[in-house]
């Protein structure tokens, strides 16, 4: 039987590891490649690793790190921030990296997600959304919510299914690092209109929160950066996974 993705994301700045609210105010939490070996200890089902400071410099891919994180990690590695073109999508993947994910170069450039889904195949192009809620409305952003586009996410999400991407991930800027619970409203609103793997990230605090995506949305894929970076009320650094037995007991609760 096919269970739900649970995936650690870990946001880059400057090489090192860090984690933010709302995508502002990084503060380092450690060392990208010491994580990655945490994580295959627990035997994750995937990792996404996104460098912030690639995406909102608009500088190209630190492709020395994402050579060091692909040879260590043990794990489906999806990796986004500063691509722009196909070379550096066919690069990426040649460095062992399964999947890139595309957000804020697409929204002017979809043509960038179909040729890529041309060279190196559809099931590694993940069209990402930044999605900002502002006055009860929501709105594609850039840069991690630095700039709010007058763009319907709804549009943009059918625009990448039409571009032959092979995942749709999306990330709820307003819920990053505030550990309250997924903007499941939301994603009840799109969730029937998506006919390829969905993931989201924005708001995972508990184990419940994952209970109640799955129980709602199926096969859902739940990303999530501080619940796995962070433990207890006052947040201490600590790289975590939920282990194999609350797994089971997870997939257990929701799908018997």
């Amino acid at each position: 039987m096919l269970y739900p993705r649970i995936i650690p994301c870990l946001l880059i700045q400057d090489g090192g590891l860090v984690k933010t609210i709302n995508f502002k105010n990084p503060t380092y939490v450690g060392d990208p490649i010491n994580a990655v070996k945490i994580f295959n200890e627990k035997e994750v089902d995937e990792l996404i690793v996104l460098d912030i400071d690639a995406t909102i410099n608009s500088h190209e891919p630190n492709f020395k790190l994402i050579e060091q994180l692909a040879a260590e990690c043990r794990m489906p590695l999806c990796y986004g921030g500063g691509i722009t073109t196909v070379n550096q999508i066919q690069k990426i993947i040649s460095l062992g990296v399964e999947k890139v994910s595309i957000c804020s170069s697409t929204v002017e450039n979809q043509k960038l997600l179909l040729n890529g889904a041309e060279i190196v195949g559809s099931q590694s192009i993940v069209g990402a959304i930044d999605i900002v809620k502002k006055n009860k409305n929501y709105f594609v952003s850039k840069n991690a919510g630095d700039k709010i586009m007058d763009i319907d996410p709804e549009d943009l999400i059918l625009k990448y299914i039409d571009s032959n991407v092979g995942e749709i991930f999306i990330n709820f800027v307003n819920e990053d690092g505030e550990m309250n619970g997924y903007d499941y409203e939301y994603i009840d609103k799109i969730y029937s209109k998506i006919n390829v793997p969905l993931t989201v990230i924005g708001g995972a605090g508990k184990l419940d929160d994952f209970k109640k995506l799955f129980k709602k949305f199926n096969l859902i894929g739940a990303a999530a950066g501080s619940y796995f970076v962070f433990k207890g009320i006052y947040k201490a650094v600590l790289i975590n996974y939920i282990s194999k037995e609350d797994k089971l007991k997870l997939f257990k609760n929701t799908y018997v």
